[in-house]
């Protein structure tokens, strides 16, 4: 797009430090989500054994089913989300003009999401969905990382149809 003030779209350099960023901290939160399924499946058979690692450990996770399938897909979707937004960062910055600063806020979103995720399983009524002087504090910690998350991930979205909307070839 051209503009007054000439072309927005990144330099290369630009671009493919974002996609770096991108993709490598994709890669973070996928494994994170990975491990995430590993606590998911001990949960689910109520002890800690893996074939062919000889041995177990009876022990029962703690959490809901509904705790650990979220923190498992959180980290699987936010994972993918990453490494879909590196793949569309070319078009994206014909319009977007802080290239990196969009990267770096989606992985601060994609971690605060996902870590949120991660406290149900392993604290009782700590779901993150409702902030009180009564609720605990790996509630209230869940609640502000996943109110950090939101805001930003609606501001970084409002911007880019705002931009995609007004852009002109």
């Amino acid at each position: 797009m051209n503009t007054a003030q000439g072309s927005v779209s990144a330099s290369p350099n630009e671009l493919k430090r974002s996609q770096r960023l991108l993709l490598g901290h994709g890669a973070l939160v996928l494994l994170f989500g990975f491990a995430m399924g590993f606590g998911f499946l001990f949960f689910l058979i109520g002890e800690i054994s893996l074939w062919p690692i000889p041995g177990k450990i009876d022990y029962q996770m703690p959490g809901t089913y509904d705790a650990w399938r979220m923190a498992h897909m959180e980290g699987i979707t936010n994972g993918l989300m990453l490494w879909i937004l590196a793949a569309v960062l070319p078009v994206m910055s014909e319009f977007v003009r802080k290239i990196y600063w969009l990267a770096v806020t989606m992985v601060v979103v994609a971690w605060t999401i996902v870590v949120a995720s991660a406290i149900d399983p392993f604290f009782p009524d700590a779901r993150g969905l409702l902030f009180s002087s009564q609720s605990n504090l790996a509630n209230g910690v869940a609640f502000f990382l996943f109110y950090i998350g939101i805001v930003a991930v609606c501001v970084v979205v409002a911007i880019v149809a705002f931009r995609a909307f007004r852009s002109s070839d």
